[in-house]
This record gives C-alpha cells, structure tokens and sequence, in this order.
C-alpha cells in the first residue's frame, strides 16, 4: 500500500488521498474468499490486522489465518471454531444474540473507535440478502476508507467530491454504478466502453450496470460530485483477460452508453425494452 493506493489481487486503486498505513481486515459470515485471495492480503507489508466477525471465523481457521479480534455473538459460527479463535486472538468481545445492531455494524463501530485504518470487509457477499442489504449501507456511511472485496467481487465507495482511479490486474466481467444515496450528481466515468460526463444517477431507477472496460484499456477513473456512489466490479476467474466488448454487448447494454446532465436521469427507450442478458 502506498501513501494514496490499496493493492488487491485484482485491482491498484487510487484514493487521490492520503489513506492511513494501517488496515484492518474484516472477515464476515457469507460466501468466503478463496483461500490464496485471503492469504495475499495477509502477506503485505505491512501485514492487515485480522478481525474474525462471528460465522467468519470459519473461513479464517479454514484458511489457517490467526486473528487478531474475534467479534460477534457466536450464533452461526462452529463451536469448535469460535472456541479456536477466542484461543488465538488477542481480543475477543462476545455479545448477546438479542441486540439491535448485527455483529458487522458492532465491527464498525468498534473499528470507528481505534485509530483510523483502512477497513477491507471480505466475506460480505453470496450470503443472505438482508444481511449484504445491511452491510452495504452501513459500510458507505462508515468514516474513512471502506470498501468490501473477495475474489469475486469488489465494492467501492465513493463519496461528494471525491475521485478514485481502478486500475484492473485482471478484467472485470461487469463495472456496475450503484447510487446509495437518492441522487448521485456530477458522475464522471472513464476508461469505460460506455462513459459517463457529468451524469446524475437516480437511487431508485439504477440503471448503470453491466459495463465493461473500453478497448485496450485498464484503468476506470470515477469522480463525483455530490452523493455517495458505489462502484462494483465483478470477476468470472482469474484466468480473465482484458478484452473489447462485442458488438453484441453493445446493443444489449445501450442503457450504459455516454450520458451527459440532460439526459442522464432517464435511461433511452429502447434500452428499458431490452434485456441484459445474465452471464
């Protein structure tokens, strides 16, 4: 990690910011990363700190991965596993399974208490949809640098007036833009085979999905002007390469074309009658 950037096995993402030097890896209770992904991160330098969020403690022994924090109410996690965790970690906090907040939410906020760090959520996607429903939004209001991430898949955030530059080890299979907050005003997005000028993206109609990467390209650069926008990035193996979008993408992913402020909020007809289809 440099002063500015977040290394992953996929993808080197630009902040434009200074980013604390420390990071502290979240391990949840849904669909677990690959064990070689989880064990990358593990060994930069400077080495993650390893929390261990109830049911995740499962990939992490699963992984051989000590943590550093165990955290949650051991209502999903192996018996034998939290009881392994809470042998090796040097923090373990078990709470009540009648509370308001989930055991991620409790992560964060035990997270937004210490000194500031990058917060890397893996483990956060495949599981149930309430849960990932919950994660999602509580992840895009955290203070500081957070973003969810696996082998899979990677969610960012970016926020009013700030800017992040993806440049992509290995090609995404979709570049999706999702508005977590009613609007999303003043989008710009590059790199992409279809860009974005300074569009507004509507919560309730989010419709620009299922981009690619433009021909000979690698680096995706978001900027916003106001809101908090979500950028995800999907990827089908590890064995994808770059590559330009056929023809036939592009007429079934019109609604993802160039936009400017006039017609951004309102997708073309002929796209609303069309079907993306499912990879």
């Amino acid at each position: 990690m440099t002063k500015e950037e977040l290394n992953l096995p996929q993808v080197q993402v630009n902040f434009h910011r200074p980013l604390p030097e420390a990071c502290r890896l979240l391990v949840l209770g849904g669909r677990p990363p690959a064990t070689n992904w989880l064990q990358a991160l593990l060994e930069q330098s400077p080495a993650p700190k390893l929390w261990a969020i109830d049911h995740g403690v499962d990939a992490c022994r699963s992984a051989s991965a000590l943590p550093d924090v165990l955290l949650g109410d051991a209502d999903s996690a192996a018996p034998e596993n939290w009881s392994w965790g809470a042998a090796h970690a040097a923090v373990t906090e078990r709470h009540p399974p009648e509370k308001d907040l989930t055991d991620t939410q409790l992560a964060l906020a035990r997270a937004a208490e210490q000194a500031p760090a990058v917060l890397l959520l893996t483990g956060a996607f495949g599981g149930r949809f309430d849960h990932a429903f919950s994660t999602v939004f509580s992840a895009a209001q955290q203070p500081g640098t957070c973003l969810l991430a696996d082998d899979r898949e990677i969610l960012l955030f970016v926020r009013s007036g700030e800017q992040i530059s993806i440049h992509c080890l290995q090609a995404p299979a979709a570049i999706s833009l999702l508005p977590l907050t009613e609007r999303v005003q003043g989008v710009t997005l590059t790199g992409t085979h279809w860009p974005l000028v300074d569009a507004s993206l509507i919560q309730a109609k989010p419709y620009a999905v299922s981009n690619v990467l433009a021909a000979d390209a690698n680096t995706i650069d978001v900027h916003i002007r106001q809101g908090i926008l979500g950028v995800h990035l999907v990827f089908e193996s590890a064995s994808d390469t770059l590559h330009c979008p056929s023809k036939e993408h592009g007429e079934h992913r019109s609604s993802c074309r160039s936009l400017s402020v006039c017609d951004a909020d309102e997708p073309p007809r002929k796209a609303q009658q069309q079907t993306i289809p499912q990879r």
